[in-house]
């Protein structure tokens, strides 16, 4: 197993909201190298696209066996963020809406917790669309390569 120290991830994801579209991203910085995982997903919806960029990029470290000290997973989705603070309520109301209706998500905010359990996880809200800076911020070249997916995904009328 290669030994490292922080993982950055820079993931997108994003929906035809009519057409149920979607296609996400992500970018995986392991030392010097760039690993880049993408998918398309059918019915499905802007958040849940944003949460499977995630969880897919995180899961890839496991899949190839690569350890660290912790992961940054970077991303333009307030929703993503924001679990890591609604995660106590969200687990006390047992996934269930006021209403006591299912969440949306419920099964990909399940796996993602989980994750948060067992992996030196921490998410970091970046700006959307912003130009690659010095920071080495790679959400706008993620964010282009998840277009690219939707222009390919999108069935032609």
């Amino acid at each position: 197993m290669l030994a490292l120290n922080t993982i950055r991830i820079y993931t997108d994801g994003s929906c035809h909201t009519q057409l149920k579209y979607g296609a996400w991203a992500a970018i995986i910085q392991i030392s010097n190298n760039e690993h880049i995982i993408n998918g398309t997903a059918k019915n499905t919806t802007h958040n849940r696209m944003e949460l499977q960029a995630i969880i897919n990029a995180v899961e890839y470290l496991g899949l190839n066996k690569i350890s660290f000290d912790k992961i940054e997973v970077f991303t333009d989705s307030q929703y993503a963020v924001n679990l890591t603070t609604r995660k106590h309520r969200i687990l006390e109301n047992n996934y269930l809406t006021k209403k006591g209706s299912p969440l949306q998500n419920n099964d990909l905010l399940k796996g993602l917790f989980n994750l948060f359990e067992t992996m030196p996880l921490k998410l970091i809200k970046v700006a959307a669309h912003q130009p690659v800076n010095s920071n080495n911020n790679q959400n706008r070249k993620v964010d282009l390569i998840v277009r690219a997916l939707m222009r390919e995904t999108i069935p032609h009328a």
